[in-house]
């Protein structure tokens, strides 16, 4: 099992370029990041986790530009987005951010998208609440457009693109897609996703063999699902339950702290690295 791990870098954590080598010194498989382009402090958005929302939230680095850097001092470091808020982005725009961060690391990256929790961050974006999901799955299939061998045009609900000469073009086009389980969120995985990202990994004993099925259904070759349990707080017995459900992928969660803490718990998890998820 690969072991991954994802944080909330921010102006006061331990820098995108310490943490990605450090990783790939350690054996780490990849380095996933969040995004919020801003909290507004008129918020009556929950927050999912309950309680005060943490401070990291309103100060994350832009997970581009952070995995730009990470890029750049690493060469076989995975890296990916935990979640890219795609209705909060052009999607042409986003699309040629994509293909550049994937070609310049050597097809290293993964798209990890969601459709978002903060209403009133997504609505300074422009998006109505409602209709994100679709907006997301329109986007998707403008940017798969760009993407394409050929120039091909879309005409979306949304948006549209004309057929345009877009390069660079990514290496493997590889996304996963985050939130709770249910029969829409796994409808549009199997409609234009590689995977799932569920947070904590809860359930998936219940909610695996659903995704599954529905993937069969679709037409899709049992043998690509990919399911990356995301922001799990590890013991031994969760990450051998992982395992036996045939998940090749975890996402470990680090306290969004300065160097000295961030390496310490990188020490604590090595041991997972090592023994491929097997315990310490």
């Amino acid at each position: 099992m690969r072991i991954s791990v994802t944080i909330f870098l921010t102006d006061e954590t331990i820098t995108p370029t310490r943490l990605a080598r450090e990783l790939e010194a350690r054996g780490f498989a990849g380095l996933y990041l969040p995004e919020h382009t801003h909290i507004p402090v008129e918020r009556h958005t929950a927050y999912p986790a309950g309680g005060e929302l943490p401070r990291e939230y309103g100060r994350t680095l832009d997970p581009f530009v952070a995995l730009g850097q990470a890029a750049a001092v690493t060469e076989l470091l995975g890296l990916g987005t935990g979640i890219t808020l795609v209705a909060q982005h052009d999607p042409i725009d986003l699309a040629k951010q994509v293909a550049t961060l994937d070609h310049l690391s050597g097809g290293r990256f993964t798209l990890g998208l969601g459709f978002g929790w903060n209403v009133e961050e997504a609505a300074d974006h422009g998006v109505a609440w409602g209709t994100r999901r679709e907006l997301v799955r329109d986007r998707m299939r403008l940017m798969r457009a760009l993407w394409a061998d050929e120039p091909t045009a879309y005409e979306g609900e949304f948006g549209s693109v004309r057929a345009s000469h877009a390069y660079p073009k990514p290496v493997r086009k590889r996304v996963l897609v985050g939130g709770a389980a249910g029969p829409k969120l796994f409808s549009h995985i199997c409609e234009y996703a590689d995977g799932w990202l569920p947070i904590g990994g809860r359930g998936l004993t219940e909610s695996l063999p659903v995704l599954r099925a529905a993937w069969q259904d679709a037409g899709r070759d049992p043998a690509t699902l990919q399911v990356v349990p995301y922001a799990v707080l590890p013991t031994p017995g969760k990450l051998a339950h992982y395992a036996d459900l045939g998940i090749e992928e975890v996402v470990l969660q680090l306290p969004p702290t300065g160097e000295e803490g961030v390496l310490k718990v990188l020490d604590e998890y090595v041991g997972y690295v090592q023994k491929g998820g097997a315990g310490v």
